[in-house]
């Protein structure tokens, strides 16, 4: 596991802001990174983040097609938890002019969306981290059931803090922490992508039923598998 074995024998069995701190401040200092699309659970972690080093880059993906309450509530988290090292990384006005002239890449070819809106950008902004934290959760869907919390991806340590959490307690901790909430949750988005390809979570179904609806994808690509494969399958040529 390119060194990385010994790192998840020792600390996989931590979860939330105590592995955050072991992470953060013993084990990657300064080579490690927050993914965030300031999305309905993203104050959990920017949070936790926040109160162990608020200088923790925190690295957020601006696709050109994101809700105007996201980049709001991005600009909220930031001030109101003093975030200094807030970093946006997007596929530029040139490229989205290129590969996506008519804004309508998303329904043509959605894989091809995703790769250089979100992949392309993450992949730049992710140089030279070693490590990376998300806010993966096997409540998510069937597709995340069984993520751990430390996992070898992309050639980087991929550390989700609150895979194991459960619904009761991420609502716990926001309540306790007084933190804001995303203002479209209450319209019945409980994960939000981007604007085209985000719809309401219907009662009963996961919480990500809403993204990419009736295109039987699941997943933009930017989280890999352990064997280093893109789980959306093979890259696009654009």
């Amino acid at each position: 596991m390119n060194g990385f074995s010994s790192i998840i024998a020792e600390f996989g069995h931590l979860e939330g802001a105590d592995l955050l701190r072991e992470m953060i401040r013993k084990s990657f200092p300064g080579r490690i990174a927050l993914v965030s699309s300031f999305g309905a659970e993203a104050a959990v972690l920017a949070h936790m983040v926040g109160q162990i080093d608020p200088e923790t880059p925190i690295i957020t993906i601006d696709t050109g097609q994101l809700f105007p309450e996201t980049i709001a509530y991005r600009d909220e988290l930031t001030k109101t938890l003093g975030l200094t090292n807030v970093i946006s990384s997007g596929p530029g006005e040139a490229r989205m002019a290129t590969l996506d002239p008519n804004n309508d890449l998303n329904v043509i070819d959605p894989e091809a969306c995703c790769h250089f809106r979100k992949i392309e950008p993450m992949e730049k902004a992710l140089q030279g981290f070693q490590a990376t934290i998300t806010g993966r959760k096997r409540l998510h869907s069937e597709t995340r059931a069984s993520i751990a919390t430390l996992e070898e991806a992309d050639w980087r340590l991929k550390i989700n803090p609150l895979a194991r959490w459960t619904r009761e307690d991420l609502d716990n901790y926001f309540v306790e922490h007084n933190l804001p909430r995303h203002p479209m949750v209450e319209q019945g988005f409980l994960s939000i992508g981007c604007l085209p390809c985000t719809s309401p979570v219907q009662p009963g179904e996961d919480v990500r039923a809403g993204r990419w609806r009736g295109t039987g994808k699941t997943e933009c690509g930017i989280h890999w598998t352990q064997n280093g494969q893109p789980m959306r399958g093979p890259s696009p040529s654009l």
